[in-house]
């Protein structure tokens, strides 16, 4: 069995929203990521998948609950703890360009991890620009040209070249390929998946795309308004699948073979809304199997199967 590297034990964040309201966009998530695995959660814009990713970084504070990282609570770190912590734990965001100095030539972005924590030196790291470019397949000539340069994908890649220059134990991407044009998605998902073989990565990935999701990672967990509904292998994903929001997220997953599809009309429902109420279950009042007492309790996730759980009142035996 492999070691656990990250687990979250009911991870919980609360926004205040206004002078009396408040808005709890994670609830009481239990997860656990094992070294050399890859964990996708997806769900819709504002599910809070990207606020979890932001606390096991340490760049959202934790409201209530623990992150154990190699065992090691660290949702109160010092800030030479939280450097520490950044060692082991990088980042990939949706929007390349944004993690750039505009001044700062490609060689020099991908250097100043390696300076920063006193891995090489400033000329040691410049001699290893051919490597970490030729990772994330990139001609060296890049080294020298500036962001507004390169297109996004090559942005893209170099930041991933980046991230994995330190040799962090979890790299974290969030939404890290969604701004991009579908060819060049799948170029950096194929470089991925490369990548995670090759180096043997663990990774925690985040999205709402449950096709592309399910493309790079060996399990999915589903999250809804905040909760965790349901979480199973990537492999057989569509015969597994039980809860009713994620039989609802595959059936809206289409290809060039799903001719025919009616287009699944999404009811117009605000996540802001549910996330503020905190009693029931929060797919309630979409779910077709709602029971009575859905909507004044919220089930939690159980095992139902070898690494499947659910939380749903209507799949209870």
């Amino acid at each position: 069995m492999a070691e656990t590297l990250l687990a979250l034990r009911g991870l919980t964040k609360i926004f205040p929203v206004g002078r009396h309201e408040s808005l709890r966009a994670v609830r009481s998530v239990d997860l656990t990521l094992k070294r050399g695995e890859s964990l996708g959660i997806v769900g819709e814009s504002g599910c809070g998948k990207s606020t979890i990713a932001r606390m096991v970084a340490q760049l959202t504070e934790v409201t209530d609950g623990q992150i154990l990282f190699e065992g090691r609570d660290v949702t109160r770190l010092s800030r030479s703890q939280r450097r520490e912590l950044w060692r082991n734990v990088q980042m990939v965001f949706q929007d390349p360009y944004s993690v750039f100095s505009p001044r700062m030539t490609v060689g020099d972005f991908l250097t100043e991890g390696l300076v920063h924590f006193g891995i090489a030196s400033r000329s040691q790291a410049r001699d290893m620009l051919p490597e970490l470019l030729g990772r994330v397949e990139l001609p060296v000539e890049l080294a020298e040209r500036l962001p507004h340069q390169l297109s996004g994908g090559q942005q893209q890649r170099v930041v991933i070249a980046r991230a994995l220059s330190i040799q962090p134990k979890l790299l974290i991407l969030d939404e890290a390929t969604s701004a991009l044009d579908v060819s060049v998605q799948r170029q950096i998902l194929k470089l991925l998946m490369r990548l995670k073989d090759e180096m043997d990565l663990t990774m925690l990935f985040i999205g709402h795309d449950l096709a592309v999701v399910r493309s790079v990672t060996d399990r999915i967990a589903v999250m809804y308004a905040g909760q965790l509904v349901e979480e199973l292998p990537g492999e057989g994903l569509r015969e597994q699948a039980s809860h009713p929001y994620t039989r609802r997220l595959l059936d809206s997953v289409f290809s060039t073979g799903d001719r025919g599809r009616k287009q699944i009309a999404i009811e117009d429902l605000s996540l802001i809304d549910r996330g503020r109420r905190m009693e029931g279950c929060p797919y309630q009042p979409r779910c077709a199997e709602a029971q009575a007492r859905c909507a004044n309790e919220c089930p939690r996730l159980r095992t139902v199967g070898d690494g499947h759980g659910i939380a749903c009142f209507a799949r209870e035996k």
